[in-house]
């Protein structure tokens, strides 16, 4: 039998302060959810970016702002204005901030683990980052209708949690059509995305896959820093069953036996300083 999960966002298990505002967060269903109160003023690239050392914030958002209005501008220049009782959907690649002179409040529950719940307990650590994306994912959606795309979520979100457990890697963020997973291994890495490709192509869902390795700031489940950011970006170059990794990655699998690579070119990636070089890996064995 299923089990009702219930949290009280009045009974926070985290509150994190930071400047001109604070966060409360629970945990549910392995998703952290964030009733955030933001102070006139306050913006993202003034507040949020110094620590977390992206060019934008690389978290997934789905939320209801409940009183006051947010500003919100993507990389791609995107910029509007949301307020009370309206929901949003905001992906990877965004900076916002508190408009007007009226306290921002609104909850979070696809993005709340951005936030730090033990201020002062991170560390650095070289890891290996994994982004996975549903290729398409609002079309198909709108195609399959409502009911049958959450059947397929959930389906999606099962296959994915079972191919992880495999290869070691440790789930950080997922926003239901998509992944954020860190691994030790490099090698690890691009197996588990390369059986994730094939295991969700047997259930016809094509995905793409995007790994990149580098230094990273871990504080318990929360994890940031330029590699993540540019994970998020070579996961977007990936086409549909592709497992695309940057230069670097590639070259730390140097002595593995049975993975190929195929030069996909070199690319600049939005908000990072220099080109990389990017790469399809494959499997010699099939």
């Amino acid at each position: 039998m299923s089990r009702v999960e219930v949290r009280d966002l009045g009974e926070p298990e985290a509150v994190v302060s930071h400047p001109l505002g604070a966060t409360y967060q629970v945990r549910l269903a392995q998703t952290v959810i964030s009733r955030h109160i933001l102070q006139p003023g306050w913006s993202w690239e003034e507040h949020a970016q110094p620590s977390v050392g992206t060019f934008s914030c690389e978290l997934y958002h789905r939320g209801v702002v409940l009183s006051g209005r947010m500003g919100i501008r993507t990389d791609e220049g995107e910029e509007l204005i949301i307020g009370p009782n309206q929901v949003f959907d905001l992906p990877p690649g965004h900076v916002t901030w508190v408009e007007g002179e009226d306290v921002l409040e609104m909850v979070d529950w696809a993005g709340g683990a951005g936030f730090d719940p033990q201020p002062g307990g991170e560390a650095r650590a070289m890891a290996t980052i994994l982004f996975t994306d549903i290729v398409d994912s609002t079309v198909l959606a709108r195609e399959a209708g409502d009911a049958s795309w959450k059947r397929t979520v959930a389906m999606h979100e099962d296959v994915v949690r079972s191919v992880l457990a495999g290869f070691a890697g440790r789930e950080i963020q997922t926003a239901g059509d998509s992944f954020l997973v860190v691994f030790d291994s490099v090698e690890g890495a691009i197996r588990c995305g390369l059986a994730l490709v094939g295991a969700l192509s047997a259930i016809q869902l094509p995905i793409r896959v995007g790994i990149h390795s580098g230094e990273v700031v871990m504080s318990g489940d929360h994890i940031w820093g330029l590699a993540v950011h540019a994970a998020a970006r070579i996961v977007a170059r990936a086409g549909a069953g592709e497992v695309l990794v940057s230069g670097i990655t590639r070259d730390l699998t140097e002595g593995a036996t049975g993975l190929t690579f195929e030069s996909r070119g070199r690319h600049r990636l939005k908000g990072l300083d220099r080109e990389h070089d990017l790469f399809a890996a494959g499997s010699s064995a099939g």
